[in-house]
């Protein structure tokens, strides 16, 4: 028997290689596309077989993950933003490291101090003190309560006497519903004196409401009549809505919100990231 012969199959079209194939992100399809259970893609050899819909859950996984981590730092508001503040820390936030844009050395890094008044605002610290760090926050924001508890504290404590703390109100009411009453009764146990010791039970606590309000009170020994009259009363409720308009009005739409001599920083940032600044600050590194 005479011997086969090899079929040799020649290569197609050497003078034109095809180019190589980039990966690309297909659109999310409608509902009935992804009922549908494509073929998979059979590749030869050193390759893999995977079916379009493990791409789509992965797709999905990711930007879950993604959406996660920028909540990590704030809550926001669902309303849209509309002012300078808003649009100088998103760009801030995508070409910069820890406030301080990062711009070519023959070129000064640009600050905006912004004019917050702190007056009829709670406050903590010397009023003489050199770094005014002015919060606007809320009450039932869970990152403002991981700043509390991770960063306020430890922050006070690494400049003692140097720091003035001023908080002020931004209860997020469309996603927070309970934040304005407990804004409502930190400022009531302020009428007697205890806005500060008020205020750390408000943020360490795991839930809000009115008997949670009361048993603070309580607990703090203030006069109850006196207290449920001022809920009842709603005293606050106006200087608070001030607060808000006037947060609303500078552009922030996210809680926690700090301003550091003017200096805009937002998210509950970590301890490093203020104490870089505030060194900044305090070593006159950050022009006036």
């Amino acid at each position: 028997m005479p011997p086969r012969k090899k079929k040799i199959i020649e290569p197609a079209n050497e003078q034109a290689p095809e180019p190589a194939i980039e990966p690309v992100i297909e659109p999310v399809m409608d509902l009935e596309e992804l009922s549908e259970d494509p073929q998979p893609i059979a590749i030869q050899e050193d390759t893999v077989t995977f079916k379009r819909s493990h791409l789509y859950a992965v797709l999905t996984v990711l930007a879950f993950a993604a959406g996660i981590l920028l909540g990590y730092v704030v809550c926001k508001m669902d309303s849209p933003a509309g002012t300078t503040l808003i649009a100088q820390t998103a760009s801030q936030s995508a070409s910069s490291k820890n406030g301080v844009s990062e711009v070519p050395h023959n070129q000064q890094p640009q600050y905006t101090r912004y004019d917050i008044p702190t007056e009829n605002s709670y406050s903590l610290g010397p009023a003489d003190a050199p770094i005014t760090i002015v919060e606007f926050s809320d009450y039932e924001c869970p990152f403002c309560r991981r700043w509390h508890a991770e960063v306020y504290k430890p922050l006070l404590a690494a400049y003692p006497g140097k720091i003035r703390l001023v908080y002020r109100n931004l209860p997020l009411t469309s996603i927070h519903p309970d934040a304005l009453a407990a804004a409502e009764a930190a400022m009531c146990a302020g009428e007697q004196d205890v806005y500060w010791k008020y205020h750390d039970k408000l943020f360490s606590s795991e839930s809000l409401g009115n008997s949670v309000y009361l048993q603070y009170a309580q607990d703090l020994g203030l006069n109850m009549n006196t207290f449920k009259a001022c809920l009842s009363d709603h005293k606050y409720q106006k200087a608070i809505e001030t607060d808000s308009d006037f947060a609303i009005n500078l552009g922030i739409r996210s809680t926690p919100t700090f301003f550091i001599n003017g200096l805009a920083m937002v998210g509950a940032q970590p301890l490093d990231v203020f104490k870089q600044v505030i060194d900044k600050e305090l070593a006159g590194e950050i022009p006036k």
